[in-house]
């Protein structure tokens, strides 16, 4: 990130991209002399990567021409400015690119905040499959400690039976003693068919117990199933956002770097006192400056003090997440909103709006995108079967992309209020093979306090 290329750098590279790269007095107006960072050269090539990206994710049908053309170059606006028909027909080719530009970045932001959606609503179908499958687990194991605990008790009675003689005994109880009369006779016949149905009820509770037990275990199986299933499709949603977020960021890079160009371009045009170079170049200048203005701040951030707390080391690797104070813990909670969970499967912390998120361990972004309520939400992969994620980003506050290889600490995000959130805060959560674990307890094994 860190890495430099001069302006002829840059403008080969765009070349070889495109095919597409300015003349050098297109460069010379372009650009100001001195170095460019490799992000911002990156965003001069992203006109002809928008095309393959947005057709490999399936955005590909009905995307206007804007993704495929040329774009003006300074020599078009002046070769237009010759006469009437042609500023005209420049004028609107320009403004279908802008146009095109913005539909496109309104149609990729629309499509990955429903694909977002939807990976966030098969998460907690998996969700609360675990919490089906896991209540089910649980009744079982309890019923098997009851059946246990009947059969026991058949066994002890058929042992005392056995010791005793068996069925003599209650042939025993009938003849023994006097049967004078017939109430006795009565009698010792009732308490002999009590001994029969004592047996025989100690019996069938155990063989009952002993059915719910398996019963409960195999509804545990096939909650199981469910689970993984689920997860498997949580998954596969997850990596269709995925796809999606990168082509509405291909398209909001594209036109970060090339709308303030074309609006210039346009103004010139416009301009009947035809006082539009300088016009033009002040146009450039204000948007090279706005870029670099906004790597100036990145770059502060992610140099910047752990406020609060955030990104302190613990052991083995782990840093915390963010500063501030515990907002929300793990557990049982009242929904937020109606297609809340009941569960709160994180930690909040609050540390107040645009403030930075750290990486908690290093580890892949394997998300960074739209995630319903969850806001902007990143996910990285720290190997071991462990994960973590980061909600409630602000728009505009990722500081990382998918993909990408990040170090414990470092900033990959910044705070804000997106999805379900009733204030700035991070939401933050660990995963073991998927599934959800208290934050709290597992970052405090690793030496970090939230």
């Amino acid at each position: 990130m860190n890495d430099k290329l001069t302006t002829k750098d840059a403008a080969l590279a765009a070349s070889d991209d495109c095919g597409c790269a300015p003349t050098p007095a297109e460069s010379r107006a372009l650009w100001p002399h001195g170095p460019l960072s490799r992000r911002g050269a990156l965003g001069l090539g992203l006109g002809a990567l928008g095309v393959v990206a947005l057709s490999a994710f399936g955005i590909g049908a009905g995307t206007n021409a804007a993704y495929a053309a040329t774009y003006p170059s300074w020599d078009d606006v002046q070769a237009a400015m010759k006469n009437q028909a042609a500023k005209a027909a420049e004028v609107t080719r320009i403004e279908g690119l802008i146009a095109a530009l913005t539909q496109k970045v309104a149609d990729t932001q629309a499509a990955a905040e429903a694909a977002g959606a939807e990976f966030d609503a098969a998460q907690q179908a998996y969700f609360d499959a675990i919490a089906t499958a896991d209540a089910l687990q649980a009744q079982a194991d309890a019923q098997a400690v009851v059946a246990d605990d009947a059969t026991r008790k058949a066994a002890q009675l058929a042992a005392q039976l056995y010791r005793n003689g068996g069925d003599d005994t209650a042939l025993e109880l009938f003849f023994s003693g006097s049967s004078d009369n017939a109430d006795e006779l009565l009698s010792r016949l009732g308490t002999m068919d009590k001994v029969y149905q004592y047996n025989q009820t100690v019996h069938d509770n155990a063989v009952a117990e002993r059915d719910s037990a398996q019963s409960l275990s195999d509804q545990a199986v096939v909650a199981r199933d469910e689970r993984d299933r689920l997860q498997q499709i949580a998954e596969q949603k997850m990596i269709a956002a995925q796809e999606a977020a990168v082509a509405a960021q291909v398209a909001l890079d594209e036109q970060s770097a090339n709308l303030a160009t074309m609006q210039a371009q346009l103004a010139a045009l416009k301009d009947k006192t035809a006082t539009t170079v300088a016009g033009y170049k002040e146009g450039v200048r204000v948007a090279e400056e706005a870029r670099r203005r906004r790597e100036a701040e990145e770059a502060a951030a992610n140099a910047g003090g752990n406020s609060g707390g955030g990104g302190t080391p613990g052991t083995g690797g782990w840093v915390r997440p963010h500063g501030g104070h515990r907002s929300a813990g793990y557990g049982p909670r009242p929904k937020p909103c109606a297609a809340c969970s009941g569960w709160h499967y994180g930690v909040d912390l609050a540390n107040g709006c645009g403030a930075a998120i750290y990486a908690a361990k290093s580890g892949t972004v394997d998300y960074a995108g739209p995630k319903g309520n969850y806001g902007n939400y990143i996910r990285i992969q720290h190997g071991g079967n462990i994960a973590t994620g980061y909600a409630h980003i602000r728009n505009g506050g990722f500081t990382v992309r998918s993909g990408q290889w990040v170090e414990a600490g470092q900033v990959i995000a910044y705070a804000g209020n997106t999805g379900a959130s009733v204030g700035c805060h991070l939401h933050f959560e660990v995963y073991i093979g998927g599934a959800y674990t208290n934050p709290i307890n597992f970052l405090a094994d690793r030496g970090i306090s939230v």
